[in-house]
C-alpha cells in the first residue's frame, strides 16, 4: 500500500541505456547474467536505513533541511512511519537487501532496557515486512559512536561501565540481525580511537578492543549465527586516530587476536580515500589476505576531504573494485551497500529515488566493464607474464625456503646473474582498460 510519500511513484524497471526517463534504470537490469550469474545476484544492492531516513540533512554549520513525515525521531509512532515509507522505497527501486543501526530504526529510551525494547518492537514490524515483500536484511549493526556516552569511545572507553553498555548493544543487535535472517553483522569503530596520547593507554585499548569482538564470536557461535562477522576500516573522523585505520591494520589487529579466520571486513570507498588508497587497492589487499567481505559503495569529494559519503558516478573506479571482487569469487554473503546520502540541498522525496537509481546503473555498468576485462583474459595475462619467471626452479627453490641467504648469493655468482630492468607497461594497461570502461 502507498504511503503517498514518493507520490504514487511505480516500481523503477530497466528501459535500457536509450532511456530519457529519469525514473528508469538505464543498466541495471537484474536479469541480465554476467558470468554465468544474474546481475542483480552479483550485486546484491542494498538501501542504507540511516542515510536514507535518519540523517536530517545537517552539517557542521547548520542543522537540518530535510521534512519528513516521521521526524522529530524521538517516538515509536515515527519509527513506524519511517518503517512504512522506508519499504516502500525498497520495492520501488527493487533493491533485494537493506541495513540499519539500531539507533537508525527506533527512538532512544531512557535506559538501556527501553531501548531494546524499542528495538524489539520495530524488528517485529520488520520481520512482518520482510515475509510480506521478500526484502532481506544484509546486516544489521549497533550505533556505537552518536550518544554522548561513547564521546572516548565503545569497547575501547575509559569507563568499563561504559564498555559493558556497549557489550549488551551490540546483543541485542545481534539477537535483532540473527532474527530478522541477516547475512552479516557489522562493527564499525566510530570512535574506537584517540584524539590525543595524552590520556590513552594504547596497550589497555586494545586489549578491550580485542577482547569485545572475540564476546562478539562466541556470541555468533552460540546463537548459531551463520551470517560473516564484518569490520569496518575507517582511518579518521571523528577520532584523530582510529585503531581500524585500513584493511592492513585490521588484519593486523585480528590476527593478533586471533580472529583472521573468523571476521572479515566491509570496506568503503570514502574510508579507503581518507586512509590514501584506491577503493581497488584495499579490496585487493582484503581478497589477497582472504577477509574480503561487503562493500559500502560511495565516494567523496576529492576537494573537500573530508568523508561526505556520496553516490557512485565515476565507473573506471567502480569498474576496478568489482574487479578484484569478481577474481576473488563475487561478494558470497556480503553485498553492494548504499552507504550514501543527498546532498543537503536536495530536499525533495523523488532525489533519494534519483540518488540510488543513479548509484545502481554505476554499478551495473563497472560489473559488466569488470566482467569483459575478465573475460577478455589480455589484461590478466599481461600480470601473469610479469611474474611467469617465479615459475622456474630455481625461484621456486628461493621462494619456498630451500634456499638460504647464503646459497642465493652463491647462485648469483655462479650463474653470473646480471638483471636488466623491464617496463612495467602501466599506460599501457591505462589504455587497456579504459578500451571497457
Amino acid at each position: 500500500m502507498s504511503t503517498g510519500f514518493f507520490n504514487d511513484i511505480g516500481t523503477i524497471k530497466y528501459e535500457g541505456p536509450g532511456s530519457d526517463n529519469p525514473l528508469a534504470f538505464r543498466h541495471y537490469n537484474p536479469d541480465e547474467v554476467i558470468m554465468g550469474k544474474r546481475m542483480e545476484d552479483h550485486l546484491r544492492f542494498a538501501v542504507a536505513y540511516w542515510h536514507s531516513f535518519a540523517w536530517e540533512g545537517g552539517d557542521p554549520f547548520g542543522g537540518r533541511t530535510f521534512n519528513r513525515p516521521w521526524y522529530p525521531q524521538d517516538n515509536m509512532g515515527k519509527s513506524k512511519i519511517k518503517a512504512d515509507i522506508a519499504f516502500e522505497m525498497f520495492q520501488i527501486l527493487g533493491a533485494p537487501y537493506y541495513c540499519f543501526h539500531d539507533a537508525d530504526i527506533r527512538p532512544e529510551g531512557d535506559n538501556f532496557a527501553q531501548s531494546r525494547r524499542n528495538l524489539e518492537e520495530i524488528i517485529d514490524i520488520f520481520a512482518h515486512k520482510q515475509e510480506e515483500t521478500g526484502i532481506r536484511l544484509l546486516w544489521g549493526t549497533a550505533n556505537l559512536f552518536s550518544h554522548k556516552r561513547f564521546m572516548s569511545g565503545a569497547s575501547t572507553n575509559p569507563d568499563p561501565d561504559v564498555f559493558a553498555y556497549s557489550a549488551a548493544t551490540i546483543k541485542s543487535c545481534m539477537d535483532a540481525t540473527h532474527k530478522l535472517g541477516g547475512e552479516n553483522y557489522v562493527l564499525w569503530g566510530g570512535r574506537e580511537g584517540y584524539e590525543t596520547l595524552l590520556n590513552t593507554n594504547l596497550a589497555q585499548e586494545d586489549a578491550q578492543m580485542g577482547r569485545m569482538l572475540n564476546m562478539v564470536v562466541e556470541y555468533k557461535h552460540k546463537i548459531g549465527f551463520k551470517g560473516s562477522i564484518l569490520v569496518e576500516p575507517k582511518p579518521q573522523e571523528p577520532s584523530k586516530h582510529q585503531y581500524d585505520y585500513d584493511a592492513a591494520t585490521c588484519y593486523g589487529f585480528l590476527k593478533r587476536h586471533g580472529l583472521e579466520k573468523e571476521v572479515k571486513l566491509n570496506l568503503e570507498q570514502g574510508h579507503a580515500i581518507l586512509a590514501g588508497h584506491s577503493f581497488e587497492h584495499e579490496i585487493a589487499t582484503a581478497a589477497s589476505l582472504g577477509i574480503l567481505g561487503s562493500i559500502d559503495m560511495n565516494r567523496n569529494d576529492y576537494q573537500s576531504g573530508w568523508d561526505t559519503d556520496q553516490f557512485p558516478n565515476n565507473v573506471p573506479e567502480v569498474a576496478l573494485a568489482y574487479y578484484h571482487i569478481l577474481k576473488d569469487g563475487g561478494l558470497k554473503t556480503g553485498g553492494t551497500n548504499f552507504d550514501a546520502k543527498l546532498r543537503r540541498q536536495s530536499i525533495d522525496a523523488e532525489d533519494l529515488l534519483h540518488g540510488h537509481i543513479g548509484g545502481m546503473d554505476i554499478c551495473a555498468r563497472g560489473l559488466k566493464a569488470a566482467a569483459a576485462i575478465i573475460e577478455d583474459g589480455t589484461y590478466d595475462q599481461i600480470v601473469a607474464e610479469r611474474y611467469s619467471n617465479w615459475n622456474g626452479e630455481e625461484a621456486q627453490k628461493m621462494l619456498q625456503g630451500e634456499y638460504s641467504l647464503d646459497d642465493i648469493a652463491s647462485y648469483v655468482e655462479q650463474a653470473d646473474v646480471n638483471p636488466e630492468p623491464k617496463s612495467g607497461r602501466q599506460e599501457y594497461l591505462e589504455n587497456l582498460i579504459n578500451r571497457f570502461v
